[in-house]
């Protein structure tokens, strides 16, 4: 994902209970190492040879809630879960183009309860959710083929201008359209045909 050289400083090996300092490992051995946001979820590493992996798509949700905090102090413990919640694929999160307030999405109530739970219990998070108007979501590219650069641009600002209260970005910082309805979605994509809307999204 970098393609860089990361530093594994003080990589843990863990065994049952115990766990030690190591300096190598190998295929099927578990290791921890501390890092400071730099690696997430799904990365891999190799002594230098560049690797692919197809990644695991994301879903369009069908259940959305939006996130009301009780203590707005805990604002940034909030985006913290929510991202990290995200990158393991518990939930589905969206944050606005226009605003602040996150809305998640699941494909059934029980994600919606575990990532509530594991916000309150992991994060010190004690939030409300509430219920929102959408009940779909499509990941948002241009179609580049016969347009030129500056078509592209024009196309994708006007349809933030017009579109702005139903766009969001998701934990990977794609852009989201969240639709009210069928009939809303079947419009948008009448109006904008230079666009694809995407029922899943491909994360590598």
């Amino acid at each position: 994902r970098l393609g860089r050289d990361v530093a594994m400083g003080n990589a843990l090996a863990f065994l049952a209970r115990s766990r030690e300092l190591v300096e190598e490992a190998w295929p099927g051995d578990i290791i921890g190492v501390p890092n400071h946001g730099t690696i997430k979820i799904g990365d891999s590493f190799s002594g230098g040879a560049k690797l692919r992996f197809t990644g695991i798509p994301s879903f369009a949700p069908e259940l959305f809630r939006r996130v009301l905090l009780k203590t707005p102090l805990k604002a940034k413990q909030l985006a913290k879960g929510l991202r990290q919640l995200s990158e393991e694929g518990a939930i589905q999160v969206f944050k606005p183009l226009l605003g602040s307030t996150w809305v998640v999405g699941a494909v059934g109530q029980l994600q919606l309860e575990v990532m509530k739970h594991r916000l309150e219990d992991e994060y010190s998070v004690v939030a409300a959710y509430e219920g929102v108007d959408y009940s779909t979501a499509r990941w948002v590219t241009p179609i580049l083929e016969g347009f030129s650069k500056q078509e592209v641009e024009k196309t994708m600002s006007n349809f933030k201008r017009k579109c702005e209260e139903n766009l969001y970005v998701d934990g990977h910082d794609d852009l989201v359209y969240l639709a009210p309805n069928k009939w809303n979605l079947s419009k948008t994509e009448e109006r904008f045909p230079e666009l694809r809307f995407e029922a899943t999204r491909e994360h590598t």
